[in-house]
């Protein structure tokens, strides 16, 4: 029937038809050829290199931004903890623990590439850890020995040193006695020993609470806790042990904690939130597809140009960040109900489009709004990529190359793939299509007027209510029983939170150490009044050089003068001078300074090395750990005991995010609005004077969700805004669409908003029910926002759209 006119379009055109349609085959191979690299690159990704996405929360987090040292002491204090699983088995009975114990350690042992357990007697361990300090004795004091060596006589001391000798009134001795006759360096150790409740027992490691006796076992993971294949091993294996356990002892109680369950449940999470998303957003669009079209091949078509995308995003964005976080591709599972917009705009485009009008004509008419489209959500996608946080960034790239993959093959396949008989309208699509007949018409008269003045009210109420909320603890959801052996774990070995410490700096590492002193000093008053039990210091073990220096020379004129106590102790037992000069020697021997470094390299060191950053660029810094702080109200006051101007910054790292947070939903705020303004004027480039028809309804919707918010009482978070500016790029095509047409498909339009809306809403309601706090946030503002965004669109179409004749001519 169409033969004829296409033959004489054919005939007075034929050259530039003909170098068209070369120039639109030799894209399309250019395009296949990229598509095919594209599907070898993560053929090799997955199969070959067998790369998985990283779970790693913190690396969704933005760095310091002005502090890299801080930073530095931040990823120092987390990684201190991420290879290590630590487990808790407790019973009332000793014996019943330990045979628990050796239940749960027979399993893991099995698997030495997974889980390592810290071998070795814990007899040997205190041997080699006694050893470090060995040379050190003499410089090394507690505050209680130093106030002693100052107010006792020397007949005090030397008595004290004969009751050492014979038992009678000594404590535990560490040695032999003519190493440590007056019990200084024994009871230095007990002091440093107080830091931890954990003791040696029967070669094990201990700690008793509440009439339980609990085994300490201590694991270093092989591989990376964010590594899944290594969480898909090592979670199981722990249950195992863990049944192993009670099997044994059925009382016994097991309390695990360390970075790979969070990991685990996190990865598990998203995992099943990404399977549900696609698959349900996938499942959806095809649906929809076939009760609009009832065929197979625009289902296709549209399936084609979401998996380009799809694989396009997937390459360039592992190629250009080296890998990909898994919340990316939960967040890019979302993309599904954005790429078919360009391939819903073209097919619709084409239903309502006279068949002697080929698809290259067809195309040449939809590029522009098509470009638009792309444009729009490019800008909103900028948002994100201007965040700090990596996570989003990485969403943000994936996103827009995705976009711009499915907008290629649109362009670059569709042309030559869909023909005037590829598609035939069913009667779903002609009601939706002719339905916008029945939808008002926003007119500027008493009505419309009426209109807006309601929805002020409604807009300034709410946003009168809305509040705000940037801390980052709203923005975790940890499961409870992980949270509560953590909590548990924490309290029986006294361990400090990673997220407050203070951090300490200075010229040199002498600098270091003398502020930490200082500090400590500050912190006695909190400490006497138990707010909080103590502090972790690499200074606790080595003190400065200058304290160093100020203890030997107090235990040399207090101790080894000629006349002093050893000559007491001589003359009580009976021994000639000479033995007084020997114990001078023996004990002087075990005076040399002890130095941050090798006590680091030291076995003793082992626990305490993330304490101690070293050099800094210029600048020598430590860490500062609290201990024991349960009230968190108290934060103020151990902020106010750090001195900046002596080198002591306190650091709360939760404070600190939750700042970023609060000066990024700010900046994005001021960023959502110049996007709008940046959009109105590409749009006034096209639209003129009716460009405001086009950014109304995104605009509109946006104030309506955000005073909804604050109705209902959800307090606005960073993750709200950056949906905000989303919602304007895809909002934004729906005015495009309507403002567009200017042929026979005008009526299809409406189709085109009809279902690109339900697509997105699909996607975007899925993500509303993430239990990941960011994703649902950021979902259920997309799903309102959306969702008004659809219902508002029509009462701001065009002139030319108002018309829902199936008997449309061009004007």
């Amino acid at each position: 029937m169409t033969e004829p006119a296409d033959q004489e379009a054919g005939t007075s055109a034929t050259p530039p038809g003909k170098s068209r349609r070369g120039a639109g085959r030799a894209l399309a191979l250019a395009w296949l050829l990229v598509v095919a690299v594209l599907l070898g690159h993560n053929a090799y990704l997955w199969l070959v290199q067998r790369a998985s996405p990283d779970t790693d929360i913190l690396a969704l987090l933005p760095s310091s931004r002005h502090d890299d040292v801080m930073q530095q002491a931040f990823v120092h204090m987390v990684d201190s903890a991420q290879q290590k699983v630590v487990v808790l088995i407790g019973d009332a009975d000793w014996d019943k623990a330990t045979q628990a114990a050796s239940a749960y350690e027979a399993v893991i042992r099995k698997q030495p590439a997974l889980l390592q357990p810290m071998a070795g007697d814990a007899a040997q361990l205190q041997g080699d850890w006694l050893a470090s300090f060995d040379r050190s004795r003499l410089m090394l004091l507690t505050p209680q020995q130093r106030s002693k060596l100052r107010n006792d006589s020397p007949q005090q001391w030397g008595q004290l040193a004969l009751g050492t000798m014979y038992g009678a009134f000594g404590g535990p001795r560490l040695g032999a006695w003519q190493d440590d006759p007056f019990g200084l360096f024994s009871g230095w150790v007990q002091a440093r020993a107080q830091e931890t409740p954990v003791r040696p027992r029967d070669g094990r490691l201990f700690v008793e609470s509440g009439g339980r006796s609990y085994v300490l076992l201590l694991m270093n993971l092989q591989q990376s806790a964010f590594s899944i294949s290594a969480q898909q091993q090592v979670i199981p294996l722990l249950d195992q042990a863990g049944q192993a356990a009670k099997q044994a002892i059925p009382a016994a109680e097991i309390i695990t904690a360390g970075v790979i369950l969070h990991a685990a449940a996190g990865s598990q999470q998203a995992s099943s939130e990404m399977a549900t998303i696609g698959a349900g957003s996938l499942i959806g669009i095809v649906l929809l597809m076939w009760l609009t079209f009832r065929s197979l091949k625009p289902i296709a078509l549209i399936a084609l140009s979401i998996a380009i995308g799809c694989l396009g995003a997937l390459s360039v964005s592992w190629l250009l960040f080296g890998r990909l976080h898994l919340l990316t591709l939960v967040f890019g599972a979302s993309l599904v109900g954005i790429a078919q917009d360009y391939a819903i705009y073209f097919l619709c485009a084409r239903l309502g489009t006279a068949a002697q009008i080929d698809s290259r004509t067809l195309l040449r008419r939809l590029l522009p709004g098509l470009a638009l489209m792309l444009l729009a959500a490019v800008i909103g996608y900028l948002g994100m990529a201007l965040t700090p946080f990596p996570g989003l960034r990485q969403m943000a790239v994936f996103s827009v190359l995705g976009l711009l993959f499915a907008w290629l093959t649109v362009i670059l396949w569709f042309p030559t793939l869909i023909h005037a008989d590829t598609l035939r309208s069913t009667a779903l699509a002609d009601r939706c299509s002719h339905s916008i007949g029945h939808w008002p018409h926003f007119r500027a008269n008493r009505n419309g007027y009426l209109l807006l003045a309601a929805f002020a009210v409604f807009t300034a109420v709410g946003l009168m209510r809305l509040t705000v909320s940037d801390d980052i603890r709203a923005l975790q959801k940890t499961p409870q029983r992980l949270i509560d052996d953590q909590i548990k774990l924490g309290k029986l070995l006294d361990t400090p939170t990673p997220a407050q410490f203070y951090l300490v700096r200075g010229d040199t590492a002498e600098q270091v150490l003398q502020r930490e002193e200082q500090l400590k000093q500050r912190l006695q008053d909190l400490i006497s009044k138990k707010l909080i039990s103590g502090v972790q210091a690499v200074s606790n073990w080595v003190p400065s050089q200058q304290q160093q220096s100020i203890d030997h020379d107090l235990i040399a004129a207090t101790l080894l003068m000629p006349q002093g106590p050893l000559a007491a102790i001589a003359a009580a037992i009976d021994e000639p001078a000479q033995w007084v000069h020997d114990m001078r020697q023996r004990l002087s021997a075990h005076a040399e300074p002890l130095l941050p470094q090798a006590f680091i390299d030291s076995p003793a060191g082992q626990p305490w090395r993330h304490l101690w950053l070293g050099k800094t660029g210029a600048q020598y810094a430590s860490i500062v750990a609290v201990r024991g702080l349960s009230d968190y109200r108290q934060l103020p006051l151990l902020a106010a005991a750090a001195a900046p101007a002596d080198g002591v910054q306190w650091v709360d790292k939760v404070a600190d995010i939750s700042a970023v947070l609060r000066y990024y939903r700010e900046y994005m705020t001021w960023a959502l609005l110049a996007a709008y303004f940046t959009i109105f004027l590409l749009l006034t480039l096209r639209y003129r004077r009716a460009a405001w028809r086009a950014i109304a309804p995104p605009l509109l919707a946006t104030l309506s969700t955000l005073a909804l918010f604050g109705l209902i009482g959800q307090p606005l978070q960073l993750f709200h805004v950056l949906a905000c500016l989303l919602l304007l790029g895809l909002g934004v095509d729906y005015g495009i669409f309507l403002q567009e047409p200017t042929d026979r498909h005008q009526r299809f339009s409406w189709l085109t908003v009809g279902l690109s809306a339900i697509s997105a809403l699909l996607s975007f309601g899925l993500l509303a029910l993430s239990n990941s706090p960011p994703l649902h946030a950021f979902g259920l503002t997309m799903l309102i926002g959306m969702a008004l965004v659809w219902l508002i669109s029509p009462c701001f179409r065009g002139a030319a759209s108002s018309s829902s004749s199936p008997h449309e001519t061009r004007q």
